[in-house]
């Protein structure tokens, strides 16, 4: 996608042959900075501190560690041991877990000189898949804001909310629930964006707004809270979000504050759809509620907020008294029951069983 007219990716690999490049999220929106990382360890504090996020770009960003990893020491033992660690750096997003059993897989029948090649190829294979997926999501999407737009008033927008940042730096590019936006708004359709801030991070204030200003797409910043106002004033069409991950009966676990969305959603009529990529689904685990691991972040993300001061300062305040206790789950499970439908690079269907193995039947069995 486009930063002032400059397509980029959201990982690539440097001229070194070696490290990658990065976009620091944790410096978005008040900066682009690019950060070179050049060995697993770095990799993994990428992740756990957030610089790098989205849950299809912590797998691509984890294979690529896991490569570098195997540049050091190519063993069997220290391919399984460096998976292992990589993996714990973000429990709830299945992708990374996917991304490094690719790894894992693609370079175990090799000869040991021969397996940290095999993983930066196999790295490179998951970007491209990811860029591919991604774009298929958003083709898949498209109609259902063209059917909207049809019944629409002439000059009045399709209003699309959406929660956290599934954009295209969340993703190696594209993104899964922006990519149908993006698809319309280059096709010209009238589009606006109803951006949730997503506390306690601010993704959605510092990345999504962020990047759909940068690529010229209409939007407007909303509290958390006054999204189901909108929908109650007949002010949203349909509710888009990404997923970190979706079990076989269709339970979505994504940011913090979904669950919510959904409830409004149902109440109002508003169409509630989740973007999905082969890589997110997780057909091993039924039960979103009882099975999905729910990361527990720090306590100062609530208690704290960053933001640029009048002098242009970029500064963390507190915004609670001292001593006050914080509870910060960084995830919920929204019930298929309460999901419209996914959008999937094969196509939509329903939040259920039966519809994903018609689309996945080789995860099915």
């Amino acid at each position: 996608m486009n930063i002032d007219g400059t397509p980029h990716r959201s990982v690539w690999l440097e001229e070194d042959g070696h490290s990658i490049g990065i976009l620091d999220q944790t410096r978005l929106p008040w900066g682009v900075e690019k950060l070179r990382l050049s060995d697993e360890e770095a990799v993994a504090a990428a992740i756990r501190t957030m610089q790098v996020r989205g849950a299809p770009l912590i797998g691509a960003v984890g294979a690529y560690g896991l490569a570098m990893a195997l540049r050091r020491d190519p063993s069997i033992g220290n391919l399984e041991h460096m998976a292992a660690m990589l993996n714990e750096t973000r429990p709830t997003a299945v992708n990374l877990k996917w991304a490094l059993d690719r790894i894992c897989a693609a370079v175990r029948n090799h000869p040991p000189e021969r397996r940290a090649d095999a993983a930066y190829a196999e790295a490179a294979a998951i970007c491209d898949d990811d860029v591919d997926t991604n774009r298929r999501i958003g083709a898949h999407g498209l109609p259902l804001l063209q059917e909207i737009a049809a019944r629409k008033p002439a000059g009045e927008p399709v209003r699309v909310l959406t929660h956290c940042n599934a954009g295209w730096i969340a993703t190696v590019d594209f993104g899964t629930a922006l990519s149908p936006i993006y698809q319309a708004h280059d096709l010209g359709m009238d589009v606006h964006v109803w951006v949730d801030e997503t506390r306690p991070r601010n993704q959605g204030a510092a990345l999504t707004a962020w990047e759909l200003g940068a690529h010229g797409v209409p939007h407007t910043l909303v509290a958390d809270n006054a999204g189901g106002h909108l929908m109650q004033r007949g002010l949203v069409d349909i509710v888009l979000v990404g997923t970190d991950r979706v079990t076989r009966q269709g339970d979505v676990a994504n940011k913090i504050g979904t669950y919510l969305k959904a409830l409004a959603a149902r109440d109002n009529g508003v169409p509630f759809w989740v973007a999905l990529p082969h890589s997110t689904l997780d057909m091993k685990v039924r039960d979103g509620l009882a099975e999905i691991p729910i990361e527990e972040r720090s306590g100062s993300e609530v208690t704290d907020a960053t933001g640029r001061l009048p002098d242009g300062t970029v500064a963390t305040v507190r915004v609670a008294a001292e001593g006050t206790p914080a509870a910060n789950p960084a995830f919920d499970v929204t019930p298929a029951r309460l999901v419209t439908g996914l959008i999937t690079e094969r196509g939509r269907c329903e939040a259920s069983e039966a519809g994903l193995s018609a689309l996945y039947p080789e995860k099915a069995a």
